[in-house]
């Protein structure tokens, strides 16, 4: 395994040398500080829940364009004022450009700050609620962690506008103990993170604690460690095949700039590919704008549960720092964003982006008698990843590039299943995983962010649909199907379902970029097409969380248009992001063109989910329709000689063997 470390590019705000899409630096959070101090707008009660770069609209990418104001956004949160702020500074002019007061009952609530994650159990520590709810349980304190959770946006009296957490708590029996197994049920307090006092707790009496065991590193629960895995070693002798210079990546006739967000993560830019010296453009900015997890029991103490974990949480600030050999296998060249804490104080975040290529089996294959020809080539992949760690739950989000010009996601959903002491065995709303331990249903729903930009901006969506005949005239045996197009021409259109019966993708293409045959260049969306949001209609989540009730969304390019659920999603009360987008219901055909696809996982955990969850995966695949007038990668040489195996039999000199 070999490790490269590239760190970030230290030039100054402003530098003509500096590309507009570079990530932030060190430099560059501490002079956004600085000219917010200088403003007046940072106290000692100041927090930072938010800090990140405005991206220059596209005609300042231009390589003609002038050099552009080095921008970023940053949201303030004053605890002395109850005043949320969103503010816009210019590092170039060394000023504050702009400035918003937000109405927290309107606009909603600034992202939850970490320092809250620790706030809240001092805060139930002294409440003499909570100490009598645990003491009836004979349980103190010290003995009990809380899960600090976003509260959303419910009809419970006396919350509007206040900056509330709910607790769920868990009895931790040793320090190194891991709660979950234990979740105190009957019980939950809402908290006013702000005034830090409890405004309401929810005590139905005491209920047995599951007594199982969680703590998955110990002996008694791996059992005895197999010895029958042999090492497998990845290696490439000659280096990486690709080259990353600032932020800018290239690999195989791939380009992009690997960009990093505090609340998105990684940040795809500028995404092009070259084939036969033509260099085109596919995607502008791709990203996973949001992910929620809303959790499917009634009960009173979890019914409120759903988190947004970009919006509210912010995937990107939680990300992990990544170790070669355990998270990363093979030669990784490693990544270091900078984002903002608390306080606006820069924070490394050491190896938080992986980079590596990866073999992906076979590209393409055939052996042919007629010709005499026994040929195939192997594939490999561009793997751009990070991983993030939201409470219980951990995620990896990986961007794959393939050499065939294909683009996937993965999200990889692993960790800790949310718990609660089962009712009884046949409670509808939860999977018993363990003796007494329930694990309430839920869902894992993203929505990715596709600023389109195939062969340029004119680009178009159309849904294609399997179409069964049925026998008759000119179907004589009722074999013939065919293919139906839609043209999505206005945003209002454009809100669609998967339907796996009718095998439905959408092609995106471009009405003013032909291939060789006359037809418009394009890229094909691949839905898994899993089950949309499986909250009511009428439910305050799926106000929130409208995006996800649909598999398609397309809108008219806007450069302040990022987050599927909108800007400001704590405690915001719905119809934010996506629904007010499309209201405008803009011409879509042959415009500069946003495809929002929403995916994800619905959860019904099983007992092997427990004590810790195997890697689940969703994801979806962009690939080529009529881009390329052929196959691209016929230029792929064969395996040499020297690394095909050789089996039962011999294999000819220069070609792989046949195994048995």
């Amino acid at each position: 395994m070999t490790l490269h470390t590239t760190p970030l590019a230290p030039l100054g705000p402003g530098s003509g040398a500096q590309h507009p899409l570079e990530q932030l630096n060190a430099e560059e959070i501490q002079r956004a500080r600085h000219i917010l101090a200088d403003a007046g707008l940072v106290a000692d009660t100041t927090r930072f829940a938010y800090l990140g770069l405005i991206e220059p609209p596209k005609a300042a990418l231009r390589e003609d364009a002038p050099v552009t104001d080095r921008l970023v956004r940053a949201m303030l949160w004053d605890a002395a004022t109850s005043q949320s702020r969103d503010v816009r500074v210019s590092l170039t002019a060394g000023q504050v450009l702009e400035q918003r007061d937000l109405n927290p009952a309107v606009d909603g609530q600034l992202p939850v700050l970490l320092e809250e994650f620790e706030l809240i159990e001092d805060i139930l520590a002294v409440d003499p609620q909570w100490n009598a709810a645990l003491a009836s349980r004979d349980l103190t304190p010290q003995q009990v962690r809380v899960a600090p959770l976003s509260a959303g946006v419910f009809e419970y009296e006396n919350e509007e506008g206040k900056r509330l957490l709910r607790g769920l708590g868990f009895r931790q029996d040793h320090p190194a103990d891991h709660p979950w197994a234990h979740p105190i049920d009957g019980l939950v307090a809402f908290v006013d993170v702000e005034k830090r006092r409890v405004d309401h707790l929810i005590d139905d009496g005491p209920v047995p604690v599951p007594d199982v065991n969680g703590n998955y590193t110990e002996p008694a629960i791996q059992g005895e460690l197999r010895t029958d895995l042999k090492p497998i070693e990845i290696t490439q002798p000659e280096g990486p095949s690709f080259t990353l210079e600032g932020n800018h990546l290239s690999w195989a006739g791939w380009d992009l700039r690997v960009g990093f967000d505090a609340r998105e993560g990684v940040v795809l830019h500028q995404l092009h590919h070259t084939h036969q010296g033509r260099r085109r453009p596919i995607i502008h900015r791709a990203s996973i704008s949001e992910m929620v997890v809303p959790y499917g029991d009634p009960s009173p103490y979890r019914s409120w549960q759903n988190y947004f974990d970009s919006g509210e949480y912010l995937v990107g600030r939680d990300a992990n720092s990544l170790k070669l050999g355990c998270d990363c296998l093979g030669d990784i060249t490693y990544m270091s964003p900078v984002v903002a804490d608390d306080f606006g104080n820069p924070r490394t975040i050491h190896n938080g982006i992986c980079i590596h290529e990866e073999d992906a089996g076979i590209l393409w294959k055939h052996t042919d008698e007629w010709a005499g020809s026994n040929e195939v080539r192997r594939n490999r992949r561009l793997v751009v990843s990070f991983f993030t760690t939201v409470g219980n739950y951990d995620y990896g989000f990986y961007w794959y590039l393939s050499l065939d010009g294909t683009i996937e996601f993965e999200a990889k959903a692993t960790g800790i299943v949310f718990t609660a002491a089962l009712p009884d065995k046949g409670y509808a709303y939860a999977s018993e995983i363990a003796p007494g331990l329930g694990a309430p249903y839920h869902q894992h729903l993203f929505s990715a962010r596709l600023d389109m930009d195939v062969d340029g901006g004119a680009n178009r969506v159309e849904e294609l649909d399997l179409v069964r005949l049925p026998k008759g005239p000119g179907n004589p045996h009722g074999n013939a199907f065919t293919q139906k197009r839609t043209m999505l021409a206005r945003e209002s259109e454009a809100v669609r379902d998967a339907d796996g019966t009718k095998g439905r993708v959408w092609h995106i293409s471009n009405p003013d970029s032909l291939n060789h045959l006359g037809h418009p260049v394009g890229y094909t969306l691949y839905p898994e097409g899993n089950p949309t949001l499986a909250m009511a209609d009428d439910s305050s989540i799926a106000s929130r969380a409208a995006f996800a009730r649909h598999h398609l969304w397309v809108t008219r390019h806007d450069q302040a248009e990022l987050y599927a659920a909108g800007d400001f999603v704590n405690q915001h009360p719905g119809g934010a992001g996506l629904p007010a987008y499309i209201a405008q219901d803009r011409d879509i055909d042959g415009q500069d063109i946003v495809v929002w696809h929403s995916f994800g996982l619905t959860h019904f955990p099983r007992p092997e989910d427990w004590p810790i969850m195997p890697v689940d995966t969703t994801g979806f695949t962009l690939k080529p329709h009529g881009f390329f007038d052929q196959n691209p990668t016929l230029n792929v040489p064969s395996t040499a000689a020297a690394h095909c195996g050789t089996a039962v039999g011999q294999s000819e000199p220069g070609h792989c063997a046949h195994w048995s």
